[in-house]
């Protein structure tokens, strides 16, 4: 994966797309995060991560770190946005963006002037033009050798995020300072002092820098991370656009950010201040900020009756209010979340006790996307499940089977290709096929329109992980099936 022409293209965007995103539950979920939704526009905030810097002269194609789960759909929300990416490297669990960053450095290694730009993929930036220029100036300190992270002006005493307190300026590079410290999310007073101070800036979490000095600086600060990632990567596998790097020596990497592990390590980090309309979305009272300012803001079919500075939006139904203020309300098909905008950071303790209730509504959204498409659960009950599955044309499920369950395909609409046992059968709409327990089966779109299948499981059993896959067109074959949900496993495969 060394980079194909640094003549073409200067900078690597390094798309950091893992996370779970639980602050902002129930719209986000770790099998569908808030950077693979549509939160501002009809675009994901990964897409349109993707999208600032696409065509910019002097930026490669990007390079996306994400995890197994999340790698079909990054995908195919850059296949849908036309931007055909450098590769994915396929994190085998999430250990925070150091050793993200550590592997995307290694995966481009093999120049000496190459230059990668991370990026984390859940942030908005109002203002793309400010921001490239921020990049291009950055971009004389990182030819120098330097780490530089983008600090952004803040507009309001903030106590949600970092700070940096920028020092001099640069000899001979306007616009770029060096790092005089970080300071960690400071109480409301202190946030006002540095707002007063004019010295301090919100820190970004972008950074830009050198393969080779971001290499350097994290082997001599954090060697075992520098270590742990290159074993990983030399015993790595290739499947199509993604790289898999080793599970074993990455897991045992103790996982860190890159400010903890580097920036607040190195003598080389400089700071470039920008003012770029930045929000890094992480609460339902930032996203209302950034969508609405100090009022209202709206989403779905929403009815406000004598409502004040408040956010509401609606998924699936019509969600009516009348005579609140400053309150988030969110609507999911399976979930609601109604929260003061001041409690709005209690929302991850909020998941963490569902979680210890093993409730499924923090994981898993009713509908789910598949590489060959997606599904969704209409109904479930002791012995018997009910899904909506619809299949992209060209496209087939996993040749697999069952021990402990019966199934049944009805088709809605299209038409489609059944292989159960040694038959293979073709079915227009109302037309079903019975798939005994233990059967080999598929099922398959031979056609050019979407196939609609409503799925009826039977069993006393219905968990996931009763599944045992023998072919698949996108390399599942070999990964151990998932672990069984709380409620009896709603997935289809």
């Amino acid at each position: 994966m060394a980079p194909r022409n640094w003549l073409d293209a200067e900078i690597v965007p390094v798309i950091m797309a893992g996370g779970s995103g639980t602050r902002l539950w129930p719209l986000s979920r770790p099998d569908r995060p808030k950077q693979f939704l549509p939160l501002f526009d009809d675009r994901s905030l990964f897409q349109n991560t993707a999208l600032r810097l696409a065509g910019r002269k002097g930026f490669a194609p990007p390079l996306v770190i994400c995890n197994a789960e999340h790698r079909f759909i990054a995908a195919d929300q850059l296949r849908a946005v036309g931007i055909e990416p450098r590769g994915f490297v396929v994190e085998p669990e999430g250990r925070n963006t150091a050793p993200a960053a550590a592997l995307a450095a290694l995966a481009l290694a093999g120049s000496d002037d190459g230059f990668m730009l991370l990026l984390p993929a859940d942030h908005v930036i109002a203002e793309s033009d400010a921001f490239g220029d921020a990049v291009a100036r950055g971009l004389g300190a990182a030819r120098l050798g330097n780490l530089v992270t983008f600090g952004i002006v803040p507009d309001r005493p903030e106590t949600g995020y970092g700070y940096v307190r920028a020092g001099g300026e640069i000899d001979g590079l306007s616009g770029c300072f060096a790092v005089e410290r970080f300071v960690e999310k400071p109480d409301r007073a202190t946030a006002k002092g540095y707002l007063a101070d004019g010295r301090y800036y919100w820190n970004s979490g972008i950074f830009l820098a050198g393969v080779r000095p971001f290499l350097d600086e994290l082997a001599r600060h954090r060697p075992d991370i520098a270590d742990g990632c290159g074993a990983a990567l030399a015993r790595a596998r290739t499947d199509g656009p993604f790289l898999w790097p080793a599970r074993e020596p990455f897991c045992a990497i103790a996982g860190e950010s890159i400010d903890y592990a580097v920036m607040e390590r190195t003598r080389r980090a400089v700071v470039v201040p920008v003012d770029m309309g930045w929000s890094d979305v992480g609460s339902w009272s930032a996203l209302a900020t950034a969508l609405g300012g100090s009022g209202n803001a709206t989403a779905g079919d929403v009815r406000a009756l004598d409502v004040r500075d408040s956010y509401l939006r609606s998924e699936s139904r019509l969600v009516a209010a009348i005579g609140v203020e400053n309150v988030v309300v969110i609507e999911t098909p399976d979930a609601v979340l109604v929260a003061s905008k001041d409690r709005v950071e209690d929302v991850k303790r909020l998941v963490a006790g569902l979680k210890d209730e093993g409730r499924r509504e923090i994981e898993t959204h009713l509908r789910t996307e598949r590489p060959w498409g997606w599904f969704r659960t209409l109904a479930a009950s002791a012995g018997f499940q009910v899904k909506e599955i619809h299949v992209r044309p060209g496209a087939k499920l996993s040749l697999q089977r069952h021990a402990r369950r019966a199934e049944q395909w009805i088709v809605a609409s299209g038409e489609a290709l059944a292989t159960v046992g040694q038959h293979r059968l073709r079915l227009g709409v109302r037309g079903y096929v019975d798939i005994p327990v233990g059967e080999l089966h598929r099922l398959e779109n031979p056609g050019a329109e979407p196939l609609r299948v409503i799925e009826v499981q039977l069993g006393a059993y219905l968990g996931e992980d009763d599944i045992e896959r023998l072919a698949d067109d996108y390399g599942r074959a070999d990964e151990p099936a998932p672990a069984a949900a709380s409620d009896g496993a709603r997935k289809a495969s």
